[in-house]
């Protein structure tokens, strides 16, 4: 976007100008450096603006009709395919008007004659560029609005988010979400789902984390009846369920590698098949997937599939974590404490002087689901119309945050195990990962698969972490 009365980000417009002729090519930048701000590069035919267009993205094409190797006619035919498609203008000789309203029914945006006349050249130009500031500025709020029915922000990071996901929604591509557990991914889900084409149809959720392989391969896939024990009916499956809409997979950095085989193929092959049956079934569903894990990383070293990451990454969206929009912690925090405060019907809470600096200046590494936990936890121990700060979590790197609904007390609360005096920072981070599962655990009262999930990892992560520690069975501590 331009600069503009209502403080947008501020870009350039960029033009590219392709004539075969040297001396036109400069007319028209000596004429278009008139114009405030316009950045102008040149091309000598169609296939040399396709490469510049390749390697960069230009708002505006002015270029001749009559050229070597490709012309303006086939160029604008190629640019019309674009999903983010620059507008057109084509340069016509006088008495070749016919040629130029051929150009627009191909997808030009307008024209103008040889020789040039300045004020028709720069009224023309304006006209286009200025659709083209519309139309992003159109797709910037149509994208807020599109995400803020899922997420509350408004800081530039996710406005951001919040415009990539309108073009990403509106376009029927396969989606990465990588975030922090706690940042909302399944809400930039949502909103994906809702700028789709496949809005009206069936929108389906499956944690990757939540089953045994066996029994995820069948919920996913569906089965026949007797496919395996305890398989007294057939059942379609997510993906045949899910057919003309869209499969959310959570957690998808769990999913165990025969599965991984078998989700590779549905993305290359459009095709299902139930456990203990022979032929395939063909569907056509849109994955988004998500995960808090870094699946290239996974990739390197084996652990998930490198041909399956690249499936999936075909548009990645990377949610920020709280951290990086502090100025998103005060308005979520007034959401979260009307939301408790009508909950437990306590009335008007007075805040503390500071309150909101004071939320903005802790780290929360639990994101935005421990601060609506922490200010649950607030309003529902307060008392005589105020907060009690001292359940706030620290703001020591140290400490423990509040990583569920339900901490009643700092008593209650594993204190931050740092480690050994002198502990370098791998112990001093394992230390502290340590006290995390342990809290969790002890919150969800020995449940592993609770506790998986408010951690946001996968039930076989924790197994592994509880081996790691020492606080799986048979270990030094047992929960």
């Amino acid at each position: 976007m331009w600069d503009e009365a209502g403080g947008a980000a501020s870009r350039v417009p960029r033009v590219l100008v392709v004539d075969d002729d040297a001396g036109v090519r400069f007319t028209l930048r000596e004429m278009l450096r008139s114009l405030p701000r316009v950045e102008v590069d040149e091309s000598v035919d169609g296939e040399d603006a396709l490469a510049k267009l390749a390697a960069r993205p230009y708002d505006l094409v002015i270029s001749d009709l009559r050229m070597p190797r490709m012309d303006g006619m086939a160029l604008v035919r190629r640019l019309s395919t674009l999903p983010t498609a620059p507008r057109v203008i084509v340069i016509t000789a006088h008495g070749s008007e016919r040629f130029a309203v051929e150009a627009m029914k191909a997808g030009a945006y307008d024209y103008f004659r040889k020789p040039f006349e300045v004020d028709e050249l720069l009224a023309v130009v304006s006209r286009a560029l200025e659709s083209v500031r519309l139309r992003e500025e159109n797709a910037r709020l149509s994208g807020e609005l599109n995400l803020s029915r899922s997420l509350v922000f408004v800081s530039e990071p996710m406005a951001r988010l919040a415009q990539l996901v309108q073009l990403a929604g509106s376009r029927d591509v396969t989606v990465l979400i990588t975030g922090e557990s706690g940042t909302g991914k399944e809400r930039v889900a949502d909103a994906l789902v809702r700028a789709s084409p496949r809005a009206n149809r069936p929108f389906l959720r499956f944690n990757c984390a939540a089953l045994t392989e066996e029994l995820a391969e069948a919920e996913l896939f569906g089965h026949v009846k007797g496919a395996f024990t305890g398989a007294h009916r057939s059942r379609p499956g997510l993906f045949r369920e899910a057919d003309g809409g869209t499969l959310l997979l959570d957690e998808v950095g769990e999913l165990a590698p025969t599965l991984q085989a078998r989700l590779l193929r549905v993305l290359q092959e459009g095709e299902v098949r139930p456990v203990g049956e022979d032929r395939p079934v063909k569907v056509d569903v849109r994955i988004i997937a998500a995960t808090h894990r870094d699946l290239r990383r996974l990739a390197m070293e084996g652990t998930f599939r490198e041909d399956l990451y690249y499936r999936l990454n075909v548009v990645l969206l990377r949610v920020p974590p709280l951290r990086e929009r502090p100025e998103d912690i005060p308005v979520l925090a007034r959401v979260f404490l009307d939301r408790f405060i009508d909950r437990f019907h306590t009335g008007p809470l007075k805040l503390p002087e500071g309150f909101f600096e004071r939320l903005r200046a802790l780290p929360w590494p639990g994101n935005v689901r421990e601060l609506e936990n922490t200010l649950e936890s607030l309003v529902a121990l307060s008392s005589g119309g105020m907060l009690d700060l001292s359940q706030l979590p620290s703001a020591e790197p140290g400490a423990l945050a509040p990583d569920a609904p339900g901490v009643v007390a700092d008593a209650s609360r594993p204190a931050a195990q740092e480690g050994p005096a002198g502990a370098g920072l791998k112990e001093r981070v394992e230390a502290y990962e340590r006290g995390l599962v342990l809290n969790a655990l002890r919150m969800a009262g020995g449940n592993r698969s609770e506790a998986a999930r408010r951690l946001g990892i996968g039930r076989a992560t924790l197994h592994d972490k509880l081996r790691k520690y020492g606080l799986d069975d048979g270990g030094e501590e047992r929960i």
